[in-house]
């Protein structure tokens, strides 16, 4: 290994624990789970992504998205009993593993794509907000019923009598001392800032002024069981954990695929599910959190100066040193500290300026909106559901959109283009050039071929050549469409010719025998072969 490596990634892997720790233990509060299952999460996410990973920058510990999206979904199935409570969360974080392992084996690398952008970044937006509210309640020392955040901050600004303005102060001054120490490279701003709390409450004596401090860190590991649930429990916490899949792979996949775009490294996303599996697998069998590559913590690593998975490893050493000496010194931390560390973690998807580009563009803006308002009025995990249902609908919009485009020739070439968008283009004389302009499949075949009947009625052209090009295969739907469209245009006496047809789409065709279509080697060609061959049988032939 190489001395300079080396030496880097030692240095890189000491800030990167103190980052680590007060996340960890930090997190495990957004979660609503003891101290230590951050802790635990922390050790299963090194250890599995440092075996498997194919990421050297990637840093595998518990997120604050899962942390809130597993409190929520924890305490709807669990009915107020806390122990029903830590069992829901251990199945939820073991069943979000095994899918990973499903998807990894399945080579489904590109799940995180079903959820776009916009809305990815408009829960996020959300999530961040409603996280730093809650943690300013647990500061103040007062407690809300509702989960919604309008009725929570009605609920929080009616008890301001009952704030524990001390708490306040600590919080703030923790805060300003992360965001200032922050600036200055390789400094474990969290670890420091968590030692003065901890020193700061037992010389001011915080406890005695209401500051309430972590508690107990219990690490004994007990042997992995799993945890007792109905079978009716199981599925709804099946459905849960694709949602949890999800969002954990969409943060991952985007913090692992921009660093290693940015040092021109290759990543295998198979492989970093499966990776992420066994680290969620691991972290559920002894009680922990779920886990992901977060942006903070892979951001922290690279700028640190990691060059490999050395770092992590280092970071894993050191935090298990602190772990076996300090614990009971970090079970004196002021949970006003802890909050003002989440709040800085999480701050930095506060950031308005993420939808700039959306409102710019004209593109996607009001799904964006739509996604934090839904985290805002519906709750973390009702607000997941409805974020995660925009892509789907996203999606399917997209896909069932029938736009049939007339084409015709550019400056008497090769090339057939848009008669709408390029009108000096030339229609060939009876000929009609049409081109769908999406894939053809079951949700827009239909509407698709009902609109190239609209043009064919309205032309004098002989021959109708349909370009297939983005048709890679046909479905049933498809076939029966361009079968009705054959028998529409016989009626007529027009023919259908098809070009730039892919392989599986001519085969499927081939074996539809539709009437009145004959699909020969000249399909596969390009749009202006084809032509000149209609022209030649059909049009000069007269």
């Amino acid at each position: 290994m190489n001395k300079t490596w080396a030496w880097s990634d030692i240095i890189a892997g000491l800030s990167l624990a103190g980052l680590l720790l007060p996340e960890a233990v930090a997190y495990s509060s957004i979660a609503n789970l003891p101290p230590q299952a951050g802790i635990l999460a922390l050790f299963a996410g090194l250890l599995c992504y440092g075996l498997l990973g194919s990421s050297r920058f990637a840093i595998v510990a518990a997120t604050s998205s899962s942390a809130a999206v597993l409190a929520s979904a924890s305490a709807s199935m669990a009915n107020g009993d806390a122990a029903v409570r830590i069992l829901v969360a251990m199945g939820m974080v073991m069943m979000t593993g095994v899918f990973f392992l499903f998807a990894g084996m399945a080579k489904l690398g590109s799940i995180s794509d079903f959820i776009a952008r916009p809305v990815l970044r408009g829960f996020a937006f959300g999530l961040a907000a409603v996280i730093i509210i809650r943690q300013f309640a647990h500061v103040a020392g007062v407690q809300a019923q509702h989960t919604d955040m309008p009725r929570f901050i009605y609920e929080l600004l009616g008890q301001v009598q009952a704030w524990n303005w001390l708490s306040l102060a600590v919080g703030l001054v923790a805060l300003l001392l992360l965001y200032g120490l922050a600036r200055i490279p390789y400094m474990p701003a969290g670890l420091l800032v968590l030692g003065l709390g901890i020193g700061a409450g037992q010389w001011l004596g915080l406890t005695q002024h209401g500051v309430h401090v972590v508690g107990h860190i219990d690490l004994q590991l007990q042997a992995p069981t799993l945890p007792e649930l109905g079978y009716g429990q199981w599925l709804r916490i099946g459905e849960l954990s694709i949602a949890m899949l999800m969002i954990l792979y969409a943060e991952s996949y985007s913090s692992i695929r921009n660093f290693a775009l940015r040092h021109g490294d290759s990543i295998s996303p198979n492989r970093d599910l499966l990776a992420l599996g066994a680290a969620n697998l691991l972290s559920g069998l002894f009680q922990g959190l779920p886990v992901g590559a977060g942006f903070s913590a892979t951001a922290a690593n690279e700028s640190n100066g990691a060059q490999s998975k050395w770092a992590g490893w280092a970071a894993a050493a050191v935090l298990l040193l602190i772990v076996l000496v300090l614990l009971p010194t970090i079970a004196l931390t002021p949970v006003p500290v802890l909050a003002a560390i989440v709040i800085h973690a999480v701050s930095h998807s506060l950031r308005p300026s993420a939808f700039y580009s959306y409102f710019k563009l004209h593109r996607d803006r009001f799904v964006a909106i739509a996604a934090v308002v839904a985290v805002l009025l519906l709750g973390v995990l009702d607000g997941l559901l409805v974020a995660i249902g925009f892509s789907l609908l996203m999606l399917l919009r997209k896909l069932a959109e029938a736009n049939v485009t007339v084409l015709g020739r550019l400056n008497g070439g090769h090339d057939f283009v848009s008669l709408v968008n390029y009108p000096e283009a030339k229609i060939i004389p009876g000929v009609l050039i049409l081109r769908p302009e999406m894939a053809l499949f079951f949700g827009n075949a239909e509407r698709s071929m009902a609109l190239a009947k609209q043009y064919a009625a309205a032309s004098d052209a002989k021959v109708i050549v349909m370009s297939l090009e983005e048709s890679p295969d046909l479905d049933s739907s498809s076939i029966e469409a361009l079968s009705d469209l054959c028998a529409t245009l016989y009626l007529q006496k027009k023919h259908l010719m098809l070009a730039r047809l892919k392989f599986a789409s001519r085969v499927v065709l081939q074996r539809a025998e539709i009437p009145h279509l004959h699909i020969g080697s000249f399909s596969e060609l390009s749009v202006d072969d084809v032509v000149v061959m209609a022209r030649e049988v059909y049009v000069d032939k007269g």
